[in-house]
């Protein structure tokens, strides 16, 4: 197993965090509010494959992360339009990072949609909420998703349930899978890592009793990242297996990827 490790900052870098941080937040409020007055227009109701919404969430993406510090890495390639995409979750970064390389509506805990300025421009760029602990709205998040992927359009999901401890991958929900198989539409694993200088970092995951902003600033006083997304080969049907089968071999071939124990 690879040991991700969160390297301490050295005392001169830490002179300029905040100074970093400053900086940084007076980019990304611009990006957002030029982004959110361009989303009004170009994501009306969620990004549609080869849409100027589409480019926009994209690119948008991209400049969100740069701003970050965030240069992001692909590999492998990700399937056509619809596809399910089932990732492990580390990050709040992760929606983002993935969004850098295709749009697809992200299935989400109903409190984000609350948020000031983020719920909304979450809702435009197609997020699907799902009240956690409620089988009514899990069953309207399954439809949903179904719906979507009818339609021609990606939609993603961490299997997880919610993010994990840094280095580690939660067992995989198998229902959330049955979207991909009442709509016909494939399912592909996506492998996300962060890392600083070379090397897997944890700073990127919450750390014990740490709120979201916190999390937020500490990332941001870090000089530079690089984000990680390895798009694996589709998950295949096993008629014997079924959707259980399914979500076994997702995580495994994204816990072989990342270097952790299945």
């Amino acid at each position: 197993m690879n040991e991700a490790v969160d390297v301490p900052l050295k005392p001169f870098r830490n002179l300029l965090a905040p100074l970093r941080c400053a900086w940084r937040l007076l980019l990304l409020l611009l990006a957002v509010f030029g982004g959110s007055l361009l989303a009004i227009f170009l994501l009306p109701r969620g990004p549609r494959p080869g849409t100027l919404g589409d480019a926009l969430l994209r690119n948008w993406s991209k400049l969100f992360l740069r701003l970050f510090g965030v240069r992001v890495r692909a590999f492998g390639t990700p399937l056509h339009d619809p596809v399910m995409f089932v990732a492990n979750h580390g990050s709040w970064l992760d929606i983002t990072v993935l969004h850098t390389q295709r749009a697809a509506g992200f299935v989400a805990k109903a409190e984000i949609s609350r948020w000031p300025l983020i719920g909304w421009m979450a809702r435009r760029g197609g997020t699907i909420f799902h009240q956690r602990g409620s089988m009514h709205s899990l069953g309207t998040v399954m439809t949903a998703m179904t719906e979507r992927l009818r339609e021609g359009r990606s939609i993603a999901a961490f299997p997880e349930g919610g993010t994990a401890p840094a280095g580690t991958l939660k067992v995989f929900h198998a229902r959330i899978f049955q979207a991909a198989l009442d709509a016909g539409a494939p399912v592909q694993p996506v492998a996300l890592r962060y890392l600083r200088n070379g090397m897997p970092w944890t700073g990127a995951a919450f750390r014990s009793g740490e709120n979201f902003l916190h999390n937020v600033f500490r990332v941001m006083a870090v000089p530079a990242l690089t984000a990680e997304v390895h798009f694996l080969e589709p998950v295949a049907f096993d008629p014997v297996g079924g959707r259980r089968k399914m979500a076994d071999t997702a995580r495994a071939r994204i816990a072989r990827t990342l270097g952790y124990d299945a």
